[in-house]
């Protein structure tokens, strides 16, 4: 019997021209659990990367082809589509959903692991903390972007006061925390029918914690397991997450809320963008005027 088909645990990673972060990050899991008993498969799903990434994922197969299973996509599917198409070949019923553009520090896999293991009849879906390349922390779990909510993070730095995203210091329950790093179990993903394939990127993992709460499953915040995360890593340009993040809030609305609350989230957004664009223009600032002159294009075509 190899390995994988008796595997403690599947890891899901998706690959989008990130050749170097994505060895950084499959040499820092391989070196986690060195000295572990666990059995692991780590299944990535090359999204059509046009560097060099393909080479290197064959050549980590073929060195390590017992825990390694690469899947090359012959076009972008996005990064919920791969996630899905990595589940289903998993050989484990645990799964960890991790991004390319992550650092596993110590043995942190494990012991989510068996944090996971500890507490799955109540804990469905479970996020680590993760810190910025310079090891200060990084903001991942967060409330439902409700309108108050929304409006924190658009107008009043949210984040910078622990109104929008956080980094606890403790285990807590949570609405949702980042899809960098998310384990479950095989069932409770099923339950959800996975990722929403239609979000190409960001609001993804919202969209899929929301309807696992609708089903009663939780989510909870497990600091005990660390990890760095580079972010933006397949992105490119600083304004494209801004649009992204704005398109996905328009999407999420437009899927689970009332259409009051979705007129009242345009509002929002517009203004966001108008005021923004008017500070770039005063302070001849070119980044503030391309970013939210296409998220204002964005915003008005929003039906």
């Amino acid at each position: 019997l190899n390995q994988m088909q008796n595997s403690d645990i599947s890891i899901i990673i998706i690959s989008y021209n990130t050749k170097q972060i994505t060895t950084d990050c499959l040499n820092s899991i391989i070196k986690s659990f060195r000295n572990s008993p666990i059995k692991y498969e780590i299944i990535i799903v090359d999204n059509n990367s046009k560097d060099e990434s393909t080479t290197m994922l064959k050549s980590f197969e073929k060195k390590h082809p017992e825990i390694i299973k690469v899947i090359l996509n012959t076009e972008n599917t996005g990064f919920g589509k791969a996630n899905n198409q990595g589940v289903k070949i998993a050989k484990s019923d645990y799964i960890l959903l991790l991004n390319s553009d992550t650092v596993t520090l110590d043995n942190s896999i494990e012991k989510l692991l068996n944090y996971f293991k500890e507490n799955e009849y109540d804990s469905h879906f479970v996020g680590a903390k993760l810190f910025n390349k310079d090891m200060t922390e990084q903001s991942s779990a967060a409330p439902f972007f409700t309108l108050p909510v929304v409006f924190a993070a658009l107008f009043l730095k949210g984040d910078y006061w622990g109104l929008t995203r956080s980094s606890p210091n403790n285990v807590r329950q949570v609405d949702w925390v980042s899809g960098a790093c998310i384990m479950t179990k095989k069932e409770f993903y099923n339950k959800v029918s996975g990722f929403d394939e239609s979000v190409f990127m960001y609001m993804d993992e919202v969209d899929l914690l929301y309807r696992a709460k609708q089903k009663n499953l939780n989510t909870y915040f497990y600091p005990g397991a660390k990890f760095i995360h580079i972010g933006f890593a397949s992105s490119g340009s600083k304004s494209y997450p801004v649009v992204q993040v704005f398109k996905g809030l328009i999407f999420f609305y437009k899927k689970h809320y009332s259409k009051w609350a979705y007129f009242w989230l345009l509002i929002m957004l517009k203004l966001k963008a108008k005021v923004s664009l008017l500070i770039g223009k005063l302070s001849k600032n070119n980044y503030l005027i391309n970013t939210y002159e296409n998220a204002l294009k964005m915003v008005s075509m929003a039906r």
